[in-house]
């Protein structure tokens, strides 16, 4: 669906409504660099890590042994306790101990760490040109209930900075709530257009057919 994968410094934003699945997907990216020996962090602002591991471990995800062999560095963020130039230097600082994967869940949480406006987009654009200039896939986590573009939210203004756009829906199905993604949006090289099922299982993560008999799906009201 991406092309081929996320290239080297691009940003990609996971959007979608809570509980689509945005964490659990981030985490198999992270999952895949490590199974190959790339270092990664990952900065949890909205979840603990405890949960986040049993989480994945439910799905077939061992993240717990990427951490054990030092591969994988999960860090608890406080905004109440981390000014937005100190959490800027932990990114800043796991890049530069190589990390190829960094993972910021949740945007919202990290927008909530910059309490003026006038400078959310402006913190974030820097660092994110600083990682990409350092070569590291940087995966953004932000709760959207609409399509970028639609309103004004910090998904929303996100999705303009990011290269690439994931975008997670709900839709309903003889009578079954179920879950769809799209490639919203990728710099740098093709994509696939249409919507597919995702679902999440003991055995992982599995994308299913498209769903060519809907329509507004990526308006959540298909």
């Amino acid at each position: 669906m991406t092309g081929g994968g996320l290239e080297v410094g691009t940003s990609t934003l996971i959007s979608g409504p809570a509980g689509s699945g945005k964490s659990t997907l981030a985490a198999q990216f992270v999952h895949a660099a490590t199974k190959r020996g790339e270092p990664c962090a990952m900065f949890l602002f909205e979840e603990a890590r405890s949960k986040l591991l049993n989480r994945a471990d439910n799905v077939g995800m061992r993240l717990q042994a990427a951490l054990d062999t030092g591969l994988l560095n999960a860090q608890q963020i406080d905004p109440a306790e981390l000014t937005p130039g100190e959490f800027a230097q932990a990114v800043v600082d796991a890049a530069e101990r190589g990390a190829r994967v960094i993972v910021i869940d949740s945007l919202n949480g990290y927008m909530h760490a910059v309490p003026d406006e006038r400078f959310q987009s402006t913190h974030l654009h820097e660092l994110l040109n600083y990682l990409g200039q350092r070569g590291v896939v940087t995966l953004l986590v932000g709760v959207q209930q609409h399509m970028p573009g639609t309103c004004m939210t910090t998904s929303a203004d996100a999705s303009y900075l990011a290269d690439s756009v994931i975008m997670l829906r709900y839709y309903e199905t003889e009578g079954e709530v179920r879950q769809a993604i799209s490639i919203f949006k990728k710099r740098g090289s093709a994509h696939e257009r249409s919507s597919r099922r995702f679902e999440i299982s003991p055995q992982g993560i599995r994308i299913g057919p498209a769903l060519a008999g809907f329509h507004g799906i990526l308006s959540g009201l298909p």
